[in-house]
């Protein structure tokens, strides 16, 4: 089988990262720049601030990715980059990276939306995998339910309306004082605290539908705080994570079981920062197969921001001969 090399570049968001796959599957180098610390006492991403950081680094982490991949660019078939969704001025960064890469070197270049390399993360984890399948997209600027039909064809069956879950995460952690990222800390501190201690809503909608709606429960538990307070009532912080918490957990878990069994389908792929959320792989995996499903995660390297998921989905539209042209722009509002 030839080896098809992928150079691919992420910089949709905060982390400047770069990879090296072979064939869509396996990952040669996934090198990772992260900004957290420095975002972290603003208590949130700062746009121009990340993309000044990318732009620091991202040569350095290219070149590091061929070097631990032991390859060349003269090795490398085609260049994979990000040019949505995610912060505009991030995305520019990697893309015009990219795009001068391609010119360079004649190499193809292909564009990738950031849900795809999500999604393709799966593939990577899990090397059999093949479609149809459901995604469950949870992260911290998305959530979704896709039908993945076959390798790039894609049905969105469901998305958020508001808030993606991650960013209710994040408003939360800030209320409570956790810091950012909110994600992780709120699973940590519910492992403290009691789920059903508060009942926090779950979005209904009145027509059917696999929509979700997380801005309710942040509000939800942003009024229970303040209320506390003005009554000068101590709250159990960790019960409010993990009535938060389970909050968002139940409506992902019911919406994406609803998806396979409208869909027709028993597998569920969970993509995204919050796939590494411990709840949600308990609990999924525990209903799911009870209902006949079975349940995939990706490593939690794989479930953040990173090249190697970029690089996977590039092969798969690579060997379709989908590649772009170099007046490809950024577009931060991408859809899938």
């Amino acid at each position: 089988m030839k080896k098809n090399l992928i150079l691919s570049i992420e910089s949709s968001c905060d982390e400047t990262s770069a990879a090296v796959i072979e064939n869509g599957r396996e990952v040669l180098s996934n090198i990772i720049a992260s900004q957290i610390s420095t975002h972290e006492k603003y208590g949130g991403v700062v746009p121009e601030v990340a993309s000044r950081m990318h732009i620091e680094v991202i040569n350095k982490v290219v070149m590091e990715a061929l070097e631990e991949a032991k390859v060349t660019l003269k090795d490398i078939d085609a260049i994979g980059v990000t040019y949505g969704p995610g912060l505009v001025g991030a995305l520019l960064v990697g893309l015009q990276y990219a795009k001068g890469l391609a010119f360079s070197t004649k190499k193809p270049l292909i564009g990738v939306n950031h849900i795809e390399g999500h999604i393709s993360a799966n593939y990577i984890e899990h090397k059999d995998l093949k479609p149809p399948f459901v995604s469950l997209v949870v992260s911290g600027g998305h959530t979704f339910i896709v039908h993945v039909k076959n390798y790039g064809e894609y049905e969105v069956i469901g998305e958020t309306r508001d808030d993606a879950a991650g960013e209710a995460y994040d408003k939360v952690a800030r209320a409570l004082g956790l810091g950012y990222p909110g994600g992780p800390k709120i699973d940590k501190l519910s492992k403290e605290g009691n789920p059903d201690a508060i009942k926090f809503p779950k979005a209904n909608f009145h027509e059917d539908t696999l929509d979700f709606s997380f801005s309710g429960v942040k509000s939800s538990v942003l009024n229970y705080l303040n209320k506390n307070k003005m009554q000068n009532i101590e709250v159990n912080k960790a019960d409010v994570a993990a009535s938060f918490q389970k909050a968002v957990v139940d409506v992902l878990i019911e919406n994406a079981l609803k998806a396979c069994k409208k869909k027709d389908v028993n597998k569920i792929a969970i993509a995204g920062g919050v796939a590494s959320n411990s709840a949600l792989r308990f609990k999924l995996t525990e209903v799911a197969k009870k209902n006949g499903i079975e349940v995939l995660f990706p490593s939690p390297i794989l479930c953040t921001d990173n090249a190697a998921m970029i690089g996977s989905a590039a092969y798969f539209n690579f060997i379709s001969n989908k590649t772009s042209s170099l007046d490809l722009n950024a577009k931060p509002n991408l859809k899938l």
